[in-house]
């Protein structure tokens, strides 16, 4: 496949660049390393590119851009060499500061002559999986009571993480979290532990709410809104997890021979927990990770770059193959809609999943409420992108 794409290139003699195989996590040995693959591309070449509305994700990067110029500027932004270094960014984000607000035209312009679209390839795959997610919105109360009683958790004082690449670099990236007992580093309480009071009377509830199964979706999703009694809200963001493997409850229900896999979708899922409570709670249980919050005072959720999301703009990525503020083009189709239609945007990576793994994978932020949830719930849908990186780094054609 890779000889077919590089031949309808303008770069009949470039050699794609290659970004090093993600180092694999402990007790992965043996597994294959996805590694991503960066084919040069103009943009003529990109599907719908002249379609969108560029304007409206230029303020969505320009967030970026803050956290860009905060950090040192040697710092690098990826591993490969067209992601740069922080410097290489700088000029970018200043000229983006000079586009006129809300003008397509502009916009698109800054883009083409900043950036160097390249077409994301796992190896020689440019297709992969994109999921949509967004922020619930829960009902709950400050106190318990007979209807407020699923606790929401913010983040416990003995909870360790730990860094396994400054041990060996083979583990670069790779984090792991647990709890000293009796002297030994050991494995966090997992899903069932904590409901069954693990960490109870150690005042880390934040506020407590009314069903069970939408806290567990608040825990996937990673932020929410929680509704309380008198019409006021608050908004909980992502503040930590217990280092347990996140399982995907889906799969778990196709194993088991109870839904196709074409059906999973997270109304399908939920509508069964409902239907059946008692084996909903051990399907949850599956899923041994757990999540902790934080009150947040900002405008919406904040992603993993640290910046406040943009419904239909902010991307999650894989982030050890996708640097986070890089605008990507993506190129998929438009979920819950028949006939298909495409669904071609700019976005901006600017956060992580823990299900989001792999070059060619991504998971887009809808906004919040139930027309959003609505959309993220059934997004499953194959699609590719394309990275922009600086323009400045990218490599000469040689012949």
């Amino acid at each position: 496949m890779i000889a077919g794409l590089a031949a309808c290139t303008q770069f009949p003699n470039f050699t794609p660049a290659r970004q090093a195989p993600a180092a694999a996590p402990p007790g992965a040995e043996g597994q294959a390393q996805a590694s991503l693959l960066l084919l040069p591309l103009p943009y003529e070449r990109l599907p719908g590119w002249k379609a969108d509305r560029h304007s409206e994700a230029l303020p969505t990067f320009l967030k970026s851009c803050e956290k860009i110029e905060s950090m040192p500027p040697d710092i690098k932004i990826g591993d490969a060499e067209q992601m740069g270094r922080v410097k290489d960014w700088l000029p970018i984000c200043q000229d983006a500061r000079r586009v006129r607000a809300g003008n397509d035209t502009d916009a698109r312009y800054f883009f083409e002559s900043r950036f160097q679209a390249y077409l994301a390839l796992n190896d020689t795959e440019r297709y992969g999986l994109f999921t949509g997610y967004y922020e619930p919105e829960l009902r709950g109360a400050w106190k318990p009571d007979a209807r407020f009683r699923v606790p929401v958790y913010s983040l416990p004082t003995d909870l360790i993480g730990a860094d396994l690449g400054q041990f060996d670099d083979q583990w670069s990236g790779e984090q792991i979290a647990g709890r000293l007992l009796n002297g030994k580093y050991v494995p966090y309480h997992d899903r069932g532990a904590i409901e069954d009071g693990a960490l109870k009377g150690r005042q880390l509830e934040i506020l407590w709410v009314d069903d069970p199964i939408d806290a567990f979706f608040l825990h996937i999703q990673g932020s929410g809104r929680v509704i309380l009694p008198d019409g006021t809200h608050v908004r909980l963001g992502y503040g930590g997890r217990n280092g347990r493997r996140y399982t995907a409850v889906g799969r778990e229900l196709v194993a088991a021979g109870i839904m196709h896999l074409d059906d999973v979708t997270m109304p399908a899922i939920r509508q069964w927990m409902a239907q059946n409570p008692v084996a909903g709670q051990a399907l949850m249980r599956k899923n041994r990770s757990f999540v902790f919050f934080k009150v947040l005072k900002s405008d919406g959720p904040i992603g993993a770059q640290g910046v406040v999301l943009t419904p239909g703009r902010s991307l999650a990525v894989d982030r050890a193959f996708v640097p986070l503020g890089a605008p990507l083009w993506l190129s998929t189709t438009d979920p819950g809609v028949r006939p298909r239609r495409p669904l071609r945007r700019l976005v901006i990576a600017q956060d992580t999943g823990s299900a989001i793994k792999g070059p060619v994978r991504g998971d887009l932020f809808w906004g919040y409420g139930a027309a959003a949830g609505d959309k993220a719930g059934v997004m499953k849908e194959e699609g590719s992108y394309y990275l922009l990186l600086p323009r400045a780094l990218a490599p000469k054609p040689t012949g």
